[in-house]
């Protein structure tokens, strides 16, 4: 690629450690976590003249150097991972119920709450970066003054023409209460270029009554455009004064859905990034999660 200059997207949030059911009782360690799946993917989706940045935080413990080796063997640049004395990464454990998952949590105290709280990191991690991806889980692990500190630079960067794409993801038992959570999606979808919400959670914590409603009312907030994801079901497209649903691929026998949501957002970014229609980009979203969800974990090896 002589010639063509490097872009670089930063995708924003924490990386876990995961624990994946190996059978008889047996754990298996990986690392994974919704904006580093999707970083993983996008290092996967991208072509060479793009690099892919992940801006998190990490201590500087035997677990945090393993998972920063892993981030640079996967291709993924760390140059913006902050190290902080004396913490470290947050962990979860997988549960299935068929190909169904449901997840316990052990983040209190995770190195990752505060990847925002250095405001010269935070400049230079944003400065730096020609697109950002980041999701209300991100947003979740925050104090609310770094939480408004980094959507008041990623307003900045979309401002300035660049792609912020924000998945909702809502976690509700993440946050103190549902009206700081929904407070948050909202100014998020406000400086979002591309929002990638999930159906069934807008429904639960918006009341929303169908994928059409979600995406109205997140183009209303200032979103650009908006794909709803809805599991199996079609995604729907929606931007300017288009609106489009497009059907998912076809999975017989899914074991695992953990990962599928973030590889779908994966792949819908690297094609938009890549000049790709919206359409189009949501087809090889759909093309993505249906890999995923045939093997088990977050992440295809």
């Amino acid at each position: 690629m002589t010639g063509i200059p490097m872009r670089r997207v930063v995708s924003i949030g924490e990386c876990m450690i995961e624990l994946a059911s190996a059978g008889q009782g047996l754990y298996r360690k990986g690392f994974a976590g919704d904006t580093f799946n999707t970083a993983w993917y996008l290092r996967r989706q991208l072509g060479a003249d793009w690099r892919v940045a992940y801006l998190t935080a990490l201590g500087t413990d035997t677990t945090s150097e393993e998972m920063l080796g892993f981030f640079a063997d996967a291709g993924i640049e760390t140059d913006r991972v902050r190290r902080i004395d004396g913490a470290m990464p947050g962990l979860y454990m997988i549960h299935l119920d068929g190909a169904e998952r449901s997840f316990s949590y052990w983040r209190d105290t995770s190195a990752a709450k505060q990847l925002a709280a250095d405001p010269e990191h935070l400049d230079a991690a944003i400065g730096t970066g020609d697109a950002f991806y980041f999701s209300g889980i991100t947003l979740a692990i925050l104090p609310p003054a770094d939480r408004a500190a980094l959507l008041e630079r990623l307003g900045t960067a979309k401002a300035a023409g660049k792609t912020v794409a924000f998945d909702p993801n809502i976690r509700p038992r993440l946050w103190p209460d549902p009206a700081e959570m929904r407070r948050a999606i909202e100014a998020a979808a406000g400086v979002a270029t591309i929002c990638l919400p999930s159906f069934p959670d807008e429904e639960a914590a918006f009341g929303d009554g169908s994928p059409v409603g979600t995406a109205e009312r997140y183009l209303g907030l200032g979103a650009d455009e908006v794909v709803v994801k809805d599991g199996p079901a079609p995604a729907l497209v929606a931007y300017a004064d288009s609106r489009e649903t497009i059907a998912a691929e076809t999975v017989t026998q899914p074991l695992d859905t953990t990962g599928a949501g973030d590889s779908f957002s994966a792949a819908y970014l690297a094609a938009r990034l890549e000049g790709l229609s919206p359409v189009d980009a949501a087809r090889k979203g759909h093309v993505l999660a249906a890999q995923v969800v045939q093997h088990y974990g977050a992440l295809i090896r």
